[in-house]
């Protein structure tokens, strides 16, 4: 039984570790994102930043990504930035990789 629970135990461990990095995966594309729309806005340095921070914890709201895209959206909307849902949709999963990518190589 004891091996048993060893086990249970090891994938309970590599499921919580799972959850850490896609959270982290998840804000970092909220940041990169926000950057790449902060860029189209014409907003620079810290304006760009704060900004980005802003889409972070827009992107907390709810699970899933459709707050991070509402506010992408009505942001460059408001902005006059014309982009179609898909390619907004397609720089957030451009986004996605990108994070888990540079999470996996620990940088």
């Amino acid at each position: 039984m004891g091996q048993f629970d060893d086990r249970e135990r090891a994938e309970e461990k590599k499921f919580q570790l799972d959850q850490e990095l896609e959270f982290k995966a998840q804000a970092r594309r909220a940041k990169l994102v926000g950057l790449w729309a902060a860029g189209l806005m014409g907003l620079a340095d810290e304006a760009a930043e704060s900004y980005a921070k802003s889409v972070v914890m827009a992107d907390l709201e709810e699970a899933g990504a459709e707050d991070l895209f509402r506010k992408i959206r009505a942001d460059l909307d408001m902005h006059a930035v014309k982009l179609s849902d898909h390619q907004i949709r397609a720089k957030m999963d451009e986004a996605m990789a990108e994070a888990r990518a540079s999470l996996k190589a620990g940088t």
